[in-house]
């Protein structure tokens, strides 16, 4: 099966020896496309001196994320590119950058709408965005918190933003937008340690005219600032049912390097799944795999990463693969826990920011 024909599946259809030899073959083409059209990639592989033939997924070489804040990465010509995708990074930090042309950009936005839809449908629904509105001065560079609002804005409409230019709630136009659309689904988009910030801990329920009961909440990122706080998922999600009536909440996670093909969590049993476009290895410190049930560092596989080899990347966050398409959730595919960053690491991405 070609990429083109497999990217035509459902994102939860496949699981185990199928979809492992299916992926397999399709990431071991785009390593080697990444090595004839990348000369950085092409040094390093090099470099290690990688063998190509049919390379099982353990053996699919991956680059540590830090490696995208230190080199120009891409796998196209400069006058290709579309736009640049950069992480927030740290204050004074360098941000990894991800270079875009115009079918990689495409093919981020078809997978996240196969993804999402699984989860709100494939009908646009009025969304409230728990964040300020961003003012993007260059549609062609985006940093990840705006490409994330942008991206995922795309799954609603008659967009409200819960902050105001100030980063205070706006409660006009919040009881506006719940007596307008609470009485029917509605989508809310925000980062973790925002939504809890502002939904839970902020939100006054006496200004509050409305509750969120109809909403559908999806979040992701920010988890470090919630560890501070010791609040872990079930709690958060306790707190928004006990203060807001909001009980539909979705955690997601992925990297700005691998934008679109993002991991949602099983309503089931609570756990994160791979996509028919994503896969994940956990690795030891000695980067050897682990068996599913231990923990390690996460190393994850995107199909999307076309215009830069971000196909395989390890991620310096910690997690373990609990079930591998043996499971009786609704959702197939790995089934995984992320347990936060390894200690001492660079905080990444916007939202801890």
């Amino acid at each position: 099966m070609n990429i083109k024909d497999y990217k035509k599946l459902d994102p939860f259809s496949l699981d185990g020896n199928k979809k492992e030899k299916l992926f397999a073959n399709l990431i071991n083409s785009l390593t080697l496309h990444h090595y004839k059209n990348s000369q950085s990639y092409k040094k390093i592989l090099d470099f290690f001196k990688y063998k190509f033939k049919k390379n099982r997924l353990d053996d699919i070489p991956f680059l540590p994320a830090k490696l995208f804040k230190e080199f120009e990465l891409r796998s196209v010509p400069e006058k290709k590119l579309f736009k640049t995708l950069m992480s927030s990074g740290t204050t004074g930090g360098t941000p990894s950058k991800i270079y875009l042309d115009k079918e990689n950009a495409h093919s981020q936005v078809e997978t996240l709408r196969k993804i999402i839809s699984t989860i709100l449908g494939n009908t646009r629904i009025p969304m409230l965005i728990i964040d300020q509105n961003p003012k993007i001065s260059n549609r062609f560079v985006f940093n990840a918190k705006s490409a994330a609002i942008l991206g995922f804005s795309i799954f609603g409409k008659n967009h409200t933003y819960l902050l105001n230019e100030k980063g205070k709630i706006n409660y006009i136009l919040l009881n506006d937008f719940l007596k307008k659309y609470g009485k029917q689904k509605f989508f809310i988009f925000g980062f973790t340690s925002m939504v809890f910030e502002n939904l839970i801990k902020k939100l006054s329920i006496k200004l509050l005219k409305f509750n969120f009961s109809n909403g559908v909440l999806l979040h992701g990122g920010g988890w470090k600032k919630m560890e501070k706080l010791k609040i872990n998922n079930k709690l958060f999600k306790e707190k928004l049912l006990q203060k807001i009536k909001l009980k539909n909440v979705h955690n997601y996670y992925g990297l700005v390097e691998q934008t679109g093909s993002i991991f949602i969590e099983c309503k089931k049993c609570g756990s994160f799944v791979t996509s028919v476009f994503s896969d994940i290895l956990i690795r030891d410190k000695h980067f050897n795999v682990v068996k599913n049930g231990k923990k390690g560092f996460i190393q994850l596989f995107s199909l999307l990463p076309t215009s830069y080899p971000g196909h395989s990347i390890l991620t310096e966050d910690i997690g373990e693969i609990i079930e591998n398409g043996k499971n009786k959730c609704r959702l197939k595919g790995k089934h995984f826990l992320v347990h936060g960053r390894v200690e001492h690491s660079e905080i990444r991405g916007c939202s801890d920011t």
